[in-house]
This record gives C-alpha cells, structure tokens and sequence, in this order.
C-alpha cells in the first residue's frame, strides 16, 4: 500500500492538485465516482469488468488520499470497523441472515 500512497502522492504533486483535494472535495469524489460504479450496473448483470475496476480503482484512490489527508492510518481504521462489526454482528446471530445489528 506504501508504494500506491507514493505513487498517489507524487502524482497528485506534479499537476499542484493538493490544492484541491480538501476532505470535503474527496468525500465528494468518493461519492460521486462510487455513482459512477453503480451506474455499471444500472440495467442488468451483464457489467463490464474493465469499466468496473476503473471506477472502483478511483474510488479506492480516494479513499486513500482522504485517509492521507486526515492523517489516519487506513489498516488501523479497518480493523478498528471491524472489531466493531464482530460485536454488532456475532456470528451466533448475524449468520446467514442480512438483518441490520438493531433487528437481530
């Protein structure tokens, strides 16, 4: 992940765009790319692969550079989610089933 972060970062650096990408400007493309991914799917099942790890690949960019840009570790705040998750959802209740935490 440290030589995407870079690569993200170097890129971004080069065109100046650091300028631009404040957390509420990344939360933004976040949503309106992760649009853009359902759109893919918009009308039936049949998706294109190719097209769908493009708009997924800019979703994840952003992601990072939000994560970047609040300077919070993305594998700690994962696994932070997840711990949460095991306790909303143990497996003796949530198994098999896609009731929300609050129904179970």
């Amino acid at each position: 992940m440290k030589e995407v972060l870079e690569r993200i970062r170097k890129f971004n650096e080069d065109r100046d765009w650091d300028q631009f990408h404040t957390p509420e400007n990344l939360a933004k493309s976040i949503a309106i790319e992760s649009g853009e991914l359902l759109e893919c799917f918009q009308w039936n099942n049949d998706f294109n692969q190719k097209e769908v790890c493009e708009e997924l690949a800019d979703i994840m960019s952003y992601c990072i550079m939000l994560a970047d840009r609040l300077h919070v570790d993305m594998e700690t705040i994962i696994m932070d989610k997840f711990d949460q998750n095991e306790q909303k959802y143990p497996v003796s209740k949530a198994k098999g089933v896609s009731t929300k935490y609050d129904k179970l």
